[in-house]
């Protein structure tokens, strides 16, 4: 191996915005020499000058839906380059060893994975081709700015969405990775551990402003739970509002963190947050404490009226198809919903998303999940499990229809949900109550709904 080794970085699909878990690695390699190109494949088509010309190729597989499209994407790369060294890092890549392995993968990299990926960048210069990693990093790093200037513009990412129709070019960090906590159906907690690394302040700073410089006025903070540790976020929205004032953001936090640093709240609506991002997942206190959400039902209300009061709105999310979920108690969380007039505030996606169990999944040794449990199902990368209620497996269907030919319409998300709110009494049994939603509040969104999704699309498999 000569001394100039070229080096392809690739994400597949990253929830619409630009790939910081290709940004970051381009960074760390180029400084140590390498000759980098990155490749998203959710905007791009697949350089194939640059794969043929490759000594190694890394794909960011930070999620289900990228680890799908990347399996799918490897026959193809090694035909172009059967020479190259591959890799996969991020949160599904040592889930799905196993099957990287069968595909000709090398290097299997979990958790942090700048330091490793530069390590085998030198192997690389050094002569060596005996490769073979399969480990999951957790040690504190020292993160440096990340390497933009290589993937396409931010205008053809997820934008932000405001309540006249105007929209907004956005961009996205992150303040910290991992999280502390160890809900049993995330796909953060079997790599991390309940482990969480911050990026310097200085260095997140750094990294909105050269996104600003590209014309973003908009931030998402892409932690798992931006207040994991509370003083360092704050530290990062003061900095952040000091340096650019009108930029406005987003961010994730936790039903139980919203609710035990409420001071923060307000302050972060003072700085420009315009929503907060929370997993609700479920109304039900039996599916929470089986998830191990760490919050209860009423946690929820009071969650959302400390957000209302401070001036800041909420984004759920859901997994509303559990082995747990009855006709009836998907119709308690529409009902809910409307209660706490959510329903303009919920992507119609978030009402057909079922659990996804893959590989290292905590939920696969708890006992109460155990009962439902079948095999594992190597096509979808994740466990086939079953229903308590049988009646769900059909209103699942049509729930998943109906959200699927809405998206595909673009139709109105009030709209869709009434057509839920119909289904779902239906298969209750009950006399559908009419249902007048007030669509007038002044509520801004990200254009990329997809949030976890289980299923590439078909546009995605396309693409690859």
């Amino acid at each position: 191996m000569s001394a100039l080794v070229n080096v392809v970085l690739v994400s597949t699909y990253d929830l619409g915005h630009q790939p910081f878990g290709v940004a970051s690695p381009a960074a760390w390699l180029k400084r140590v020499g390498a000759a980098v190109v990155c490749i998203d494949l959710s905007i791009q088509e697949l350089n194939t000058e640059a794969i043929r010309s490759a000594d190694l190729i890394a794909f960011h597989v930070p999620m289900h839906t990228a680890t799908r499209l990347c399996l799918r994407l490897l026959p193809k790369v090694i035909s172009l380059n059967s020479e190259a060294l591959l890799v996969c890092y991020g949160l599904y890549a040592p889930a799905n060893h196993e099957m990287f392995l069968e595909f000709g993968v090398k290097a299997i990299i979990g958790g942090e994975p700048e330091t490793k990926l530069v390590q085998i960048y030198q192997s690389l210069v050094a002569g060596s081709s005996l490769i073979n990693v399969t480990t999951t990093e957790l040690r504190k790093q020292k993160f440096i700015r990340p390497d933009r200037k290589m993937l396409p513009a931010l205008t053809q990412y997820a934008h932000l969405k405001g309540p006249d129709g105007e929209t907004t070019t956005a961009g996205y960090t992150e303040a910290s990775r991992g999280c502390k906590h160890l809900c049993r159906h995330c796909p953060v907690v079997p790599t991390y551990g309940g482990r969480f690394f911050v990026v310097d302040v200085d260095v997140v700073l750094a990294d909105i402003t050269q996104q600003v410089v590209e014309g973003a006025r908009h931030i998402t903070f892409g932690d798992p739970d931006f207040l994991n540790g509370p003083g360092h976020a704050m530290r990062v929205i003061e900095a952040l509002a000091t340096r650019h004032p009108n930029i406005t953001y987003d961010v994730t936090v936790k039903v139980e963190h919203i609710r035990r640093h409420q001071e923060f709240m307000p302050r972060l609506a003072e700085t420009g947050c315009l929503f907060v991002t929370t997993a609700v997942e479920s109304f039900d206190d039996n599916v929470l404490q089986c998830l191990d959400k760490g919050h209860s039902r009423t946690d929820i209300f009071d969650a959302i009226k400390i957000c209302r009061q401070a001036g800041l709105n909420v984004s759920p999310t859901f997994v509303p198809f559990t082995p747990w979920t009855t006709p009836s108690s998907y119709l308690d969380l529409l009902e809910q919903i409307v209660e706490l007039n959510l329903v303009p505030n919920v992507a119609p996606i978030q009402l057909a998303i079922r659990l996804l169990v893959p590989h290292g999944s905590y939920l696969l040794s708890h006992e109460s999940f155990s009962h439902f449990l079948r095999g594992y199902d190597p096509e979808s990368l994740s466990y086939r499990w079953d229903y308590a209620d049988s009646a769900s497996i059909e209103l699942q269907q049509r729930v998943q229809s109906v959200v699927e030919t809405g998206t595909k319409k673009t139709e109105r998300a009030s709209d869709t949900f009434i057509k839920l709110w119909e289904i779902s009494h239906q298969a209750s049994g009950r006399t559908v109550p009419a249902l007048k939603i007030d669509d007038s509040s002044d509520l801004y969104s990200m254009s990329e709904p997809w949030y976890c999704c289980a299923e590439p699309t078909s546009e995605q498999f396309k693409q690859i």
